[in-house]
């Protein structure tokens, strides 16, 4: 009976504060106007779910008229919106023309982090996880996949019973090459399809291993049981100016056991050489624990990139100055280099989707493991 009477005391003192931290939630929902993660219901998880599964067919399709129904353009940031991604999803179809690909499926998974009431719906922040699944036009029966990991702040509001996009921003993963016009598209497509799978089964250990940490780390684009998180043991410096670089050097400390160096370190913080992308590069040709495949625009160094192992990586130069770094982690059936980053988060992305502009010059680097 003592026994019996302790658990029931037990069992009331558990809901008593279960309820005492609900009560301590709502208020503070009250005051906030912030609904906290446990009160993210059913209900805002599917309308934007349901947004993003249009939104992913119609750049399937390239239905431009469905990609409107969803924005209000009525106002000038959801007219900036809507047109901001109908220049993405020609971008898109142009690079997989260019390539000599055709996507089979788009798929976004969706992770809410907060929602705020707004004057007529809801401002939601959340993280889009989005699957890419494409096929060589002349290898229909072979599936490639990518994803792009984006962190989102959207606003929902209700016009005419209908839940349109007022405002959405995002870090674009293509903002910086939404123009094609410089690629010679039929000399580039020939020589993919005509490429052959490339054999990767004698990659060295400590490749591999580099391999395994950037697709275990690489944020909202890694695999949803790894919770869409960089490693906590290093600062995230995307507000600061970008994380690509620090994420390029935990992948060669972390996973490949290269050792920390007076240029070359991470304590509190990470040196220039460990989180400048500009420094990065020139520390790593310069030291010689890396050396130059080929430099130059997308034209010139097109072949090159076929040389790219996994454990590589490649410098994206703007105006004379990097400002990105993507590593190596795989190929695909046609033996096109794929590549994991931070800012937009990537996994086994093609290396110079995003990244066409005519003002972009390339770093291919091999890594001397």
């Amino acid at each position: 009976m003592y026994l019996f009477l302790t658990i029931k005391k037990s069992a009331l003192i558990s809901i008593s504060l279960i309820l005492v931290l609900c009560v301590f939630s709502i208020a503070l929902y009250g005051n906030s106007k912030i609904l906290p993660a446990i009160f993210i219901s059913d209900k805002h998880q599917s309308m934007i779910e349901e947004i993003f599964l249009i939104r992913n067919k119609s750049f399937l399709e390239n239905d431009l008229n469905t990609l409107e129904s969803l924005y209000d353009k009525n106002t000038k940031l959801g007219t900036w919106a809507y047109e901001h991604q109908t220049i993405k999803m020609k971008y898109l179809h142009k690079w997989a023309d260019k390539q000599g690909i055709v996507f089979n499926d788009i798929d976004t998974n969706v992770v809410i982090r907060h929602i705020k009431d707004i004057d007529s719906g809801y401002k939601y922040n959340f993280i889009g996880s989005t699957e890419y699944r494409y096929s060589y036009i002349n290898e229909l029966e072979t599936e490639n996949l990518f994803r792009i990991g984006t962190y989102h702040t959207l606003n929902l509001e209700k016009k005419d019973d209908k839940w349109l996009i007022s405002k959405e921003w995002y870090t674009d993963p293509f903002a910086d090459s939404l123009n094609l016009d410089n690629i010679k598209m039929d000399e580039f497509k020939d020589y993919v399809l005509e490429s052959k799978p490339v054999d990767l089964s004698n990659l060295n250990s400590r490749r591999i291993s580099a391999v395994e940490y950037a697709d275990r780390y690489c944020g909202a684009a890694a695999n949803e049981e790894y919770g869409y998180s960089y490693n906590k043991k290093y600062k995230d410096y995307n507000p600061l100016g970008g994380d690509c670089a620090n994420f390029a050097s935990q992948i060669l400390y972390e996973g490949a056991g290269f050792e920390k160096n007076y240029t070359w370190r991470y304590e509190k913080d990470g040196s220039k050489a460990w989180v400048n992308a500009q420094a990065f590069k020139d520390y790593m040709i310069y030291s010689g624990r890396g050396s130059l495949i080929a430099k130059g625009n997308y034209n010139q160094v097109f072949k090159a990139s076929f040389k790219l192992l996994p454990g590589d990586f490649v410098a994206y130069e703007k105006k004379g100055k990097v400002t990105h770094i993507s590593v190596v982690t795989g190929v695909d059936s046609k033996g096109y280099a794929l590549v994991n980053c931070h800012n937009t988060d990537r996994y086994r992305v093609p290396w110079d989707l995003g990244w066409n502009n005519k003002g972009i010059n390339f770093w291919l680097v091999r890594v001397n493991y």
